[in-house]
């Protein structure tokens, strides 16, 4: 009995290096969050728009492959992907939604007005309540949705060309988008 104060602290240490050593195992990306929503339907959301355009809703990604991307005038890396998201909009002419995810719409829209609007809609979500319904981390976040309303991939973090290139359009063209 008295040595059991002394193998708790090595039990929890042999536990600790164990969690460890699975984690960095070869083939397990650390970066990659896994999403309870992949391959469920995405949730129901109606959202205003920005500056009085139409608003985004789930009905709206109804019946095609979509993107959403959930960004916020407030958040540096939704700045530097904002180049990659014009140029997908122009060149590849992907249905691409935005979600302004706890952002004030005249922050939004000054946003969008400075850096050019890629979406086809923007909702507002202001509480940051279809965020949560949608399992977001942080943003910027990126998900696919198909045709049939359902999340099919998650990205978590700033879209790269290499991300969109390797990971994003295979996906959305197999979805026939």
């Amino acid at each position: 009995m008295r040595r059991l104060p002394y193998l708790i602290p090595v039990a929890l240490f042999l536990a600790l290096v164990g969690y460890f050593g699975l984690a960095l195992r070869p083939g397990h990306d650390p970066s990659t969050l896994p999403s309870a929503m992949i391959d469920k339907p995405a949730p129901d959301f109606d959202l205003a728009g920005v500056a009085g355009a139409p608003g985004l809703s789930r009905a709206t990604l109804h019946g095609h492959a979509a993107i959403v991307n959930f960004f916020a005038s407030w958040c540096l890396p939704c700045r530097s992907e904002h180049p990659l998201l014009m140029r997908l909009a122009e060149q590849e002419h992907v249905p691409l939604f935005g979600i302004a995810y706890k952002d004030k719409p005249e922050d939004a829209a000054r946003f969008l007005g400075q850096l050019g609007d890629p979406y086809r809609r923007v909702g507002l979500d202001e509480t940051g309540r279809v965020g949560i319904d949608f399992g977001v981390y942080g943003v910027p976040e990126t998900y696919l949705i198909d045709g049939n309303g359902h999340i099919r991939y998650r990205l978590v973090g700033p879209l790269t060309a290499e991300s969109l290139e390797r990971d994003l359009l295979p996906r959305l063209k197999a979805l026939g988008g």
